[in-house]
């Protein structure tokens, strides 16, 4: 088990480096938003869209199969569950129709005998039932509640994860700190925010590190799980994730330690610089589609 490799959920791919990986993370971060904001009050043509140029922008970037072949198959598998689990769900919307005429197939009028009163057609292909084969019944509302359901969390996951996996800590957090600037006007510790968000993001394949080690030192004890039962298997566990977080904490302290061993003491008075921003061509060839995207999405979203 390598969860480094085999689900980088989260990481940073260095090599290869592609030209996505190349584009300026301020115009990467534009695109993410833009990911997430334009799914909002859009139709469900305009969110399965979005859903096809994520895989689309994918395929293109010539990032390695073996990279994002596991975690858009899982994405994948999640988002058609839930479109399935929701589309066969009650929609939650009861509609009472009020009949014009009494029921039954004759109707008394005024001083006349009874008359047949005859099936009217329907004026319109429009049914708000889909479907209704006895316990399966799917309306329109289902439908849309499973599409908008399973696309936007799809698009949430992994337009978040395609980020992370081609923008370097760095960059991000200096592409945020350049965003944030005018926010220091207003005595925003914007410093700060950055250097914790950075610290976070090199404290994710920490993490992955140590849930990885502890379940390798699980798996070499050949521990018989039957044996154990119920009872002994969660004690079992507990011991694992308070051995995990102690390994963090201690992963902590030694980074707080080297920090101060350089002479860190406030974000303030030590500016780092992470990265250094060069926008090229590209990034405005980025810019021009990303401009052409919204005005899709306006004009027919």
């Amino acid at each position: 088990m390598d969860l480094l490799r085999s689900l980088p959920i989260g990481l940073y791919l260095e090599q290869p480096s592609t030209w996505l990986h190349r584009v300026d993370g301020r115009v990467k971060f534009a695109w993410l938003l833009s990911f997430l904001l334009t799914p909002i009050a859009a139709g469900p043509a305009w969110r399965l869209t979005i859903v096809v140029l994520l895989l689309l922008l994918t395929l293109i970037s010539c990032i390695p199969r073996r990279v994002w072949q596991r975690q858009v198959g899982l994405l994948l598998l999640f988002a058609l569950l839930l479109f399935a689990v929701t589309l066969l769900l009650p929609d939650g919307l009861e509609v009472d129709y009020q009949p014009r005429l009494p029921s039954g197939d004759t109707v008394m009028l005024a001083d006349e005998p009874a008359t047949e009163v005859e099936a009217l057609p329907q004026p319109s292909r429009y049914r708000y039932t889909l479907v209704d084969w006895g316990i399966i019944h799917i309306t329109r509302r289902s439908l849309d509640l499973a599409i908008r359901i399973s696309t936007l969390t799809f698009t949430l996951l992994y337009s978040s994860t395609l980020y992370l996996l081609t923008t370097a800590p760095e960059e991000i957090t200096a592409g945020l700190e350049f965003l944030m600037r005018p926010l220091r006007v207003f005595r925003v510790p914007v410093t700060e925010i950055v250097l914790t968000l950075t610290l976070s993001l090199r404290f994710i394949p920490l993490v992955l590190e140590e849930v990885q080690n502890l379940v390798r030192s699980v798996r070499t004890r050949a521990i018989n799980w039957k044996k154990l039962g119920a009872r002994g298997s969660v004690q079992v566990w507990l011991m694992v994730a308070e051995r995990l977080f102690q390994n963090l904490i201690l992963r902590a302290e030694q980074t707080a330690s080297a920090m101060q061993a350089r002479g860190f003491t406030t974000a303030a008075t030590h500016q780092v610089r992470w990265h250094q921003f060069r926008f090229r061509a590209r990034d405005a060839v980025a810019i021009a589609i990303l401009a052409g995207l919204w005005t899709a999405r306006l004009r027919w979203g």
